[in-house]
């Protein structure tokens, strides 16, 4: 009998000791510019709670860039083992380099958006060219941040947010949608390859007017002494569009890199209570209905339109609208 016990608290032990010496896996996310803060908050939490089950320990790298640039370092070859974007045409894109599964919506809940934000303005203290909505955008002597929509979802969603209140406006009027945009766009002092680079135009640089961005980044300027967020002010515009933020593992490189399962993990626990509250200290909203409604204060009710109920969805908005040739290049002319 003591042999037995002898026997098994050895191998409990030798058990113990291969868990302990498993080898860290590394995960890289490829993610867009402005979500910086969310993952560095999400990473920590994923990752002792990944060591408190599974007793290895998990690194998670990071690599930030204008959405559609990203996308295309992923093409070109970095290794990414997941991707969180701003807009879901980047991670088709993936499915067309086959990357990316082409159910990959299908993955996650909520077609594989964890979170979402919207568009809204940030202008100087005291608000001094008087800047409310959208009209307010294509005034003479109006100068607009705002990032190109050619390389960034963030621009894209800016400029898609201003065609949507153009169209509204003139009861679908695309002739007169288009007019509205190009004059907007004509008041750019600045088209920066990203949000977070616009963002250091606008509020380091302090060059501009009003810059046109994420929520959740508007916020962590506002909250961000050292980019003077205190002499900043938040205009919210009557009519904006829903900024979805869909994931997907990258399925090549899961194999070669051994992380089926830590990604799968990673993306799947962005929806558990506790990431959806990291998702709403970093200002992005929440896809739990309860922990949205628990920020009611910080989320202010905000009249939305989606890209698919105005634009036909995302595969057609890219086509019409930003690919070579298409509207976005017809309008605007630097």
């Amino acid at each position: 009998m003591k042999m037995l016990v002898r026997a098994l608290c050895a191998l409990f032990l030798l058990s113990a000791s291969v868990r302990a010496a498993a080898p860290t896996v590394t995960l890289l996310n490829v993610s867009y510019d402005v979500t910086r803060g969310l993952y560095q908050d999400y990473n920590a939490a994923f990752t002792k709670d990944w060591k408190d089950k599974h007793g290895q320990d998990a690194v998670i790298t990071m690599s930030h860039g204008g959405s559609s640039a990203q996308v295309r370092k992923v093409l070109d070859g970095l290794d990414a083992d997941v991707v969180t974007m701003n807009q879901e045409t980047d991670i088709d894109a993936l499915v067309a380099g086959k990357l990316v599964d082409k159910d990959w919506k299908a993955r996650f809940p909520n077609h594989s958006v964890p979170y979402t934000s919207t568009i809204l303005f940030l202008v100087r203290e005291g608000n001094p060219k008087g800047i409310r909505d959208w009209d307010d955008l294509v005034k003479p002597g109006v100068k607009i941040i705002v990032p190109n929509p050619k390389t960034s979802g963030n621009g894209r969603y800016s400029y898609l947010a201003a065609y949507g209140y153009a169209l509204k406006k003139n009861g679908g009027d695309d002739g007169k949608a288009r007019e509205f945009v190009g004059k907007l766009f004509k008041n750019a002092a600045v088209l920066d390859t990203g949000g977070r680079a616009a963002t250091t135009t606008f509020a380091q640089r302090g060059i501009g007017d009003v810059l046109l961005t994420f929520e959740n980044e508007v916020y962590l300027i506002k909250n961000d002494a050292t980019l003077g967020g205190d002499k900043l002010q938040t205009v919210i515009p009557s009519l904006s569009i829903e900024a979805d933020a869909p994931v997907a593992m990258v399925e090549k490189n899961l194999a070669a890199h051994g992380t089926r399962e830590v990604a799968e993990a990673y993306l799947q626990n962005l929806y558990t209570p506790g990431a959806q509250e990291i998702a709403a200290k970093n200002f992005y909203r929440p896809v739990d209905r309860e922990v949205l409604a628990k920020h009611a204060d910080l989320f202010k009710p905000i009249e939305t339109f989606g890209v698919e109920s105005v634009f036909g969805g995302w595969a057609k908005a890219q086509k019409v609208h930003f690919a070579d040739g298409g509207v976005f290049d017809q309008i605007y002319q630097p």
